[in-house]
């Protein structure tokens, strides 16, 4: 019983741990960006604030399990599958309450073909590691240079939202959280469209290099079933 114990703890690694920290912090993330706009001390409005400073949490978390597990070589399939995970929820509520009219930040609401953009490229993913998996009876985890790229864009373009108050009001009356804005959300849509391509490639090519026959299943029950009658 301790062995087993002792074994299910040793598979909560430090990255393991952070990872499935920055998949809980989602649960404020979203309670303080709902309530932005009623939560608040005179004229500041701190549950943005709040928010962001929960966000820039969540992203440095994102990074430091990655660092840790490879300098540490603690690298497991649980956390091949924790850290995405973590990553793909953050963005998602990210860009659907930023583009809510009830969460959204006055004046810089998202627009809709940039949410359809990062969720669909989530989605295509998602489905394509499915489709590698039944086809291959492997299971693969491998992040292009592309993906990472979309994926700091996606943070930075949050980040930027977040801040885009601020910023205009630093900009001594030039609109610098506005074009910040724009010009994210634009990047992040090509980005977007360059990590479905880079993910569409390396998914083909795991099946090519590794697709199972069809019938594989059938033919090793009949070698079973020779070998028993002989």
């Amino acid at each position: 019983m301790d062995h087993v114990k002792s074994k299910t703890w040793a598979a909560l690694n430090w990255p393991n741990r952070i990872s499935i920290f920055r998949f809980l912090l989602t649960l404020p993330f979203v309670l303080l960006l709902m309530n932005q706009h009623e939560w608040h001390w005179g004229q500041w409005y701190w549950g943005r604030h709040a928010a962001l400073g929960v966000f820039v949490v969540m992203a440095a978390s994102d990074l430091l399990d990655g660092l840790l597990a490879r300098r540490l070589d603690l690298r497991t399939r649980l956390g091949a599958i924790l850290d995405p995970l973590a990553d793909k929820t953050l963005i998602i509520c990210s860009v659907l309450l930023l583009a809510w009219d009830r969460a959204a930040v006055p004046g810089h609401k998202l627009p809709n073909w940039v949410v359809i953009a990062v969720v669909g490229t989530d989605l295509w993913v998602i489905g394509g590691f499915l489709v590698v998996y039944l086809v291959t009876d492997r299971f693969r985890i491998r992040p292009t240079l592309a993906g990472k790229a979309a994926t700091f864009g996606q943070l930075v373009m949050v980040t930027g939202v977040l801040l885009s108050p601020d910023l205009d009001k630093l900009g001594a009356g030039v609109p610098v959280g506005s074009y910040l804005v724009t010009f994210t959300t634009w990047a992040v849509a090509a980005l977007s469209v360059l990590a479905i391509i880079s993910y569409t490639r390396l998914g083909l090519r795991f099946v090519v290099e590794e697709e199972k026959p069809l019938d594989q299943n059938v033919r090793t029950n009949e070698t079973s079933a020779t070998q028993q009658d002989s």
